[in-house]
């Protein structure tokens, strides 16, 4: 259930006009065990304390990071995340600095957010031409709204931002729905309409790709990809990308996100309770624990993300339990190790 006094809180931003929270009271930051609910094999199962036994995937043998550090909560706060549809899988060190592309323009632009810090993401979803030479209008996916916009241009990056980005929900906002406009009232000068609709998935996993920043990103995304698409695929929730049945799970390459010394780093976004599975206690269902189909000519929900969930140092074996626990049900397998963050909007609660 969300916490009302926080959905009274964001009401009265609403009213009083919007600001970041600056104090720990404000932002109500979470001690590590406490941002998501951990497994506990008395209500999980045996099972999720067990690495994947059947994972012949591994990294390469001098694949090393760092396991000494404190992780968790040692991001910055961010409000909105936008996605970058690029059809590439890594980029120039500094994504800004790719010419022609809609990051360089948001880089270079004097509009910025009025709702608080962006983070943006080049990634590797495919453009509506399928080339990649920036040459062509875009596509860019809102979070955590879950909206993608389409039609976007550099030319038109201010508009996004006003109209669009502006208007969307945030990481620190309720899940009250929002007024995202499906179109701008008229067509921008210099581009087609800029024209929203919702994504169609239920959870987004991003995974860092970027080896122009680190080698070890570039290698574990794809071998990552590779082992959470076994373990989606018999749930029927692997989504390619170009696969828009609604209801699956989303895999895409992103840019640098920070933290590469603990490769792997993966974001998960979750709508809220997205398969009705959150509370359910694998424990005592007694085998009865199944995924629900969703029709393929449902209609697609539009539901803004309740949480992230930023896990670092993920190996290929951690996959199945990732899986099986963190998408389905929204909790956390080994916070004190890999937990670097996130928010869960339904208790009003973030790591920062």
């Amino acid at each position: 259930m969300p916490d009302f006094r926080y959905l009274i809180d964001n009401a009265k931003r609403g009213i009083w006009g919007s600001k970041e929270p600056n104090t720990a009271t404000e932002s109500k930051t979470l001690a590590v065990d406490s941002l998501f609910t951990k497994v506990d094999p008395a209500v999980d199962g045996d099972d999720c304390n067990h690495d994947c036994a059947s994972c012949d995937i591994k990294y390469p043998r001098k694949f090393s990071i760092d396991e000494s550090d404190e992780i968790y909560g040692n991001i910055k706060a961010w409000s909105t995340h936008v996605l970058v549809a690029t059809g590439k899988t890594d980029w120039v060190r500094d994504v800004g600095d790719e010419k022609g592309s809609i990051m360089e323009a948001f880089d270079k632009t004097s509009v910025k957010p009025s709702n608080g810090k962006l983070k943006l993401s080049a990634s590797n979803i495919p453009t509506p031409t399928h080339h990649n030479d920036y040459a062509e209008p875009t596509t860019v996916l809102i979070l955590p709204a879950f909206t993608i916009v389409e039609n976007v241009t550099p030319s038109s990056v201010p508009d996004l931002i006003t109209s669009f980005i502006n208007l969307s929900p945030t990481t620190t906002s309720s899940l009250i729905p929002s007024s995202v406009p499906t179109s701008l009232p008229d067509p921008l000068p210099t581009a087609s309409e800029l024209v929203s609709r919702p994504c169609p998935h239920k959870a987004l996993i991003l995974l860092c790709s970027q080896r122009t920043r680190d080698a070890r990103c570039g290698q574990s995304a794809p071998l990552l990809r590779k082992e959470l698409e076994r373990h989606l695929r018999p749930l029927g929730l692997f989504r390619d990308l170009d696969d828009e049945r609604p209801g699956g799970v989303g895999i895409y390459f992103i840019s640098h996100v920070g933290g590469h010394k603990y490769s792997a780093n993966m974001m998960v976004y979750r709508k809220e309770n997205p398969w009705g599975l959150d509370d359910v206690e694998r424990a005592t269902a007694n085998g009865d624990f199944h995924v629900p189909a969703t029709p393929a000519g449902a209609e697609i929900i539009e539901d803004s993300a309740a949480q992230c969930i930023w896990l670092a140092r993920v190996f290929p074996n951690d996959c199945e339990n990732i899986v099986k626990y963190t998408i389905l049900q929204g909790k956390v397998v080994k916070p004190e190790r890999q937990l670097r963050g996130g928010f869960d909007r339904t208790r009003g609660v973030f790591s920062w």
